[in-house]
């Protein structure tokens, strides 16, 4: 029977999680709202149960919640409404409590700390000073998380990811030039790729989120996973290069771009509140979480990158197009 639930799970975090919790043969459960994309993903695996949700039914998320000691919540919003984010955390998190559920584990991201106070890299005693919106949504989430667990209510804790980037990842800065690399058409980046920058391995998460849930010290706390390193995002387009023999053209979109994109595309106009990341890095400290839990598997970059480019969609035949 399924002790762990992946709200979210259709998602690249939620997939990598899956594969490690089946490749320690734990039984767990996936809960999203499409059941045919849960079926695809999911499906041929013996130890997933597949339930669907509407997080705006209570009596809906308690039904998903049921049974389940660890919930691992990956619930994702469109990237322009971030409003949502605060109030669907509390609708599952009171579902949660309701079903009975022990413990709570968001996976979360650096947007609620705002601009580096003090230097890289950042550890978690870092300020939280959101000066974006969506760094205050983010922050309301931890919030309402964060004050549950120090109620008595549920056992909660918050993983902090950099970006990420892997194999079929389509939501990275790094998507669409290893797609380019592969297929031989122009790199688009948002720039500048110069500035230091740290990114994960998607399928490095998986196994750092089965064992903190694993961990009972982890509860009550936050904690930072940081990438393989730091970089530069045209490093990573050199290792591109270098791997598949082919030099790539470069597009490359500045903060006036996005904001001129933006006024056909709700996405890259969104991008422009959190361009600050691109000048102004902010590289995560795990070393509290390596104490917590021991050494941490992190893919070098020229690694991550062959596995990258190997799960890129095949050209269409005369085409630097995918197929």
């Amino acid at each position: 029977m399924s002790t762990i639930a992946l709200f979210g799970a259709a998602g690249a975090i939620g997939h990598s999680v899956a594969a490690a919790l089946a490749s320690r043969g734990q039984p767990y459960r996936v809960v999203g709202r499409d059941a045919a994309r849960l079926r695809q993903a999911f499906g041929a695996d013996p130890l997933a149960e597949i339930v669907t949700w509407d997080p705006d039914s209570p009596a809906s998320v308690r039904a998903a919640a049921s049974g389940i000691d660890t919930l691992v919540y990956m619930v994702g919003v469109d990237y322009w409404r971030f409003d949502l984010h605060p109030e669907l955390l509390r609708k599952t998190l009171d579902g949660a409590i309701a079903a009975g559920v022990r413990q709570f584990v968001l996976i979360g991201t650096v947007y609620p700390y705002g601009r580096v106070q003090g230097g890289n890299p950042v550890s978690e005693n870092h300020p939280r000073a959101p000066h974006t919106f969506k760094g205050r949504m983010r922050k309301a989430q931890e919030d309402l998380l964060m004050q549950a667990d120090a109620a008595g209510r549920i056992r909660a804790t918050v993983l902090r990811l950099p970006d990420f980037y892997g194999p079929g990842v389509q939501a990275s800065l790094l998507h669409r030039a290893a797609q380019a690399a592969a297929c031989g058409g122009t790199a688009d980046l948002i720039g500048p790729i110069d500035a230091p920058h740290e990114f994960v391995y998607v399928p490095d998460v998986g196994p750092v989120v089965a064992r903190l849930a694993d961990t009972p010290a982890a509860f009550g706390k936050i904690w930072h996973l940081a990438g393989a390193g730091v970089t530069t995002q045209r490093e990573l387009v050199s290792l591109m290069e270098t791997q598949t023999g082919r030099k790539l053209k470069l597009r490359i979109a500045g903060k006036g771009m996005l904001r001129l994109l933006g006024l056909f595309n709700p996405f890259m106009r969104e991008l422009v509140e959190m361009h600050y990341l691109m000048t102004d890095p902010l590289i995560l400290d795990d070393a509290a979480l390596q104490r917590l839990i021991g050494p941490i598997r992190k893919t070098p970059y020229a690694e991550g990158i062959r596995q990258t480019l190997a799960a890129c969609r095949p050209c269409r035949p005369g085409s630097n197009l995918p197929a």
